[in-house]
């Protein structure tokens, strides 16, 4: 029995970083008018444009159905949750899912289609799956007794735990780690059980980008190339002389994090961006991992592929 027949349409993007993702959205939404909520864990950032390989754009005032409304557009087409939270915040799943539903809302009543564009598995899935998500707040005491145990005890921990969790977090992100252990802690419950599924609120067509894996490990040697060029280094240090820390969700990311070690002198900046490379890597393995599960996902190799997808699935002639 299919549950969304009645229910408005809405598309889904995703795929590994530097698969095209961009690209297609950004083709799709100006033939067909689309409005584009980033599903980027990264990219929510401000003054973090480089590291995160945020599409350029410029914040625009505009008409909406409420007044004016400041948005963050990219060749003319209307982005929403990118480029909007100071470095120095955090920005949790719940949080995500509130706001991109508010925002899928507001692109229906703008008369455009809602694109949901990313590769942060979480963030689609708490979407798509309409995840009931438990605010559980940060405990410092507990953090900070965390974070003084080194990484593998912090993983030892969350396998006795939570297995299902250590399969899916990047074990070298010491700030995620701890923070599904605090989860876990504090609620006494699996840190990867405590989404709660409800009923399906849209019709999403999810469509993967189907990106060779020797295409996109050179994509990706090319783009951290490139950021190299843009000024990267110069903006991680920018971010430091502001008083960001490295313990901050924000600089502990991909894209500033393997830079520490060069900036405090302990590692070469040819050593730093070789290490950039491999976990970029790594990490678009442990996207294409996370969404090869989700048997929903229709996996597209060329544009023109997917185009066709989103139109028959929208009823476009």
């Amino acid at each position: 029995m299919n549950t969304t027949k009645n229910l408005q349409k809405v598309i889904v993007l995703v795929g590994p970083t530097a698969s095209g993702k961009t690209d297609w959205s950004l083709r799709f939404a100006k033939k067909y008018k689309g409005e584009i909520i980033s599903a980027d864990s990264r990219q929510v950032y401000k003054k973090m444009s480089i590291g995160t390989a945020k599409a350029e754009g410029i914040w625009e005032w505009g008409a909406s159905w409420k007044g004016l409304r400041r948005t963050y557009h990219v060749e003319g087409v209307p982005h929403h949750l990118i480029d909007f939270l100071d470095p120095g915040k955090r920005f949790t799943v719940a949080e995500f899912r509130d706001r991109a539903l508010k925002y899928i809302k507001l692109s229906f009543k703008h008369g455009r289609i809602p694109m949901i564009v990313g590769g942060t598995g979480l963030y689609v899935s708490s979407l798509v799956d309409n995840f009931n998500i438990p605010r559980v707040e940060p405990n410092n005491k507990l953090r900070k007794s965390l974070e003084e145990k080194p990484e593998e005890e912090l993983l030892g921990l969350l396998q006795k735990m939570d297995p299902v969790a250590v399969k899916t977090i990047d074990g070298r992100n010491k700030r995620r780690v701890i923070r599904a252990l605090e989860v876990c802690i504090l609620t006494g419950e699996p840190f990867s059980q405590q989404k709660k599924q409800g009923e399906p609120l849209y019709d999403f067509l999810q469509i993967g980008v189907d990106a060779e894996r020797s295409v996109l490990h050179s994509r990706i040697n090319t783009r951290v190339d490139k950021m190299l060029d843009a000024g990267l280094l110069e903006e991680i240090n920018g971010l430091l002389k502001q008083k960001y820390s490295w313990d901050l969700p924000s600089m502990s990311g991909i894209g500033y994090r393997q830079f520490r070690a060069y900036l405090e002198g302990t590692r070469s900046v040819e050593e730093s961006v070789e290490l950039l490379k491999r976990d970029t890597r790594r990490y678009a393995k442990r996207q294409m991992t996370w969404f090869n599960r989700d048997k929903r996902v229709v996996w597209c190799k060329t544009y023109e592929e997917a185009e066709q997808k989103m139109k028959a699935f929208l009823e476009i002639k």
